[in-house]
């Protein structure tokens, strides 16, 4: 049995987001397609937390889609459990396969239907994937899942504009939960979240993997948590994977010029007073990405390698970085 649970092998994904044709016959404009996923290849080991994370745009929320089949790559392939799943000529082939994976989304009061008693919510995977078809049965199970996220059986009468923000996101796990899922997606679950409030999903989302052998692929743009709840850490810049390493040794010894830039900007009471790399310039337009490394109008290590050719993706120690400076020795 291989140890990656999940595969992705130079996966990437292309929108068109050109003008109406009325307007580029018009107006004599090309059509215009956003490259928001670029060459992505990463594998998931069983049991384990890995944190994609990144400024906004950067791709992190479109690699969760893909993997969970609600976008088809426009190239790569994507395999879970030795099958692959990307794909669409197979997806009824696979539609056992991906049973197995799961989705929390970011927005707790967007994700639940506010006309379902939550009931109805928790349920609905049970009897879309034809787990329980006895109403009793349903119940015992939507009780058992509401206490072990932390609620109370009886909430499963109430709707969910009754409860907080962080109890909203506790029957978004329960619901993806019901499906006895191996595998979950968890796209900024505590974003929308008070800082207290996060602390209980991130410490009840690491008592259930513990419990029942979960694999997370947790999405964030908040590196103060995913330090708490990842074993390795994945970086995004402009639809592409900059550095992969293990969440010690990120936060410790980061060799991206990017990461480390992420890293200074994380608010620190220890590095009061100390000089900091701030980050400089904004993010390019993903419509004209700058040729050779998409970083370097904002890297302060960039030279002329690095604004012609686009770094591969290398092993450097622990990490695997895409980086010519750190290729050769400059930092």
């Amino acid at each position: 049995m291989s140890d990656a649970l999940l595969k992705l092998q130079e996966v990437g994904r292309d929108f068109d987001v050109s003008r109406p044709w009325l307007n580029r016959v018009l107006e004599g404009l090309p059509r215009q397609r956003l490259r928001a996923v670029d060459s992505v290849s990463l594998d998931v080991r069983r049991g384990e937390t890995i944190a994609l994370v990144g400024e906004s745009g950067c791709g992190k929320s479109t690699v969760a889609r893909l993997i969970v089949g609600l976008w088809q790559p426009s190239r790569g392939r994507i395999e879970f459990d030795g099958v692959e799943i990307s794909n669409p000529a197979t997806r009824a082939a696979t539609s056992q396969v991906r049973r197995r994976m799961q989705m929390i989304f970011q927005d707790p009061y967007a994700s639940l239907n506010p006309r379902w008693r939550v009931r109805e919510v928790v349920a609905e995977p049970l009897r879309v994937l034809g787990l329980a078809s006895d109403e009793a049965a349903i119940d015992r199970r939507v009780a058992e899942l509401l206490r072990q996220v932390g609620l109370a059986a009886e909430d499963a009468e109430k709707y969910p504009h009754e409860f907080s923000g962080g109890q909203r996101q506790r029957i978004s796990i329960a619901r993806a939960l019901s499906a006895n899922p191996e595998f979950l997606v968890c796209d900024e679950p505590t974003s929308a979240l008070d800082v207290s409030v996060q602390a209980q999903i991130l410490n009840l989302m690491t008592d259930l993997q513990e419990k029942l052998g979960l694999t997370y692929l947790f999405i964030s743009h908040n590196l103060a948590v995913v330090s708490h709840i990842a074993d390795r850490i994945g970086v995004m810049y402009l639809g592409r994977l900059v550095e992969v390493a293990p969440a010690e040794d990120l936060f410790s010894r980061p060799q991206h010029p990017y990461t480390r830039m992420l890293l200074d900007a994380v608010p620190d009471l220890e590095m009061s007073g100390k000089q900091r790399t701030p980050v400089a310039g904004e993010v390019p337009n993903p419509l004209s990405p700058p040729s050779g490394c998409a970083f370097h109008p904002r890297c302060p290590h960039a030279n002329d390698r690095c604004r012609m050719k686009r770094p591969a993706s290398v092993v450097s120690g622990t990490a695997t970085v895409a980086c010519h400076a750190v290729q050769e020795g400059r930092i």
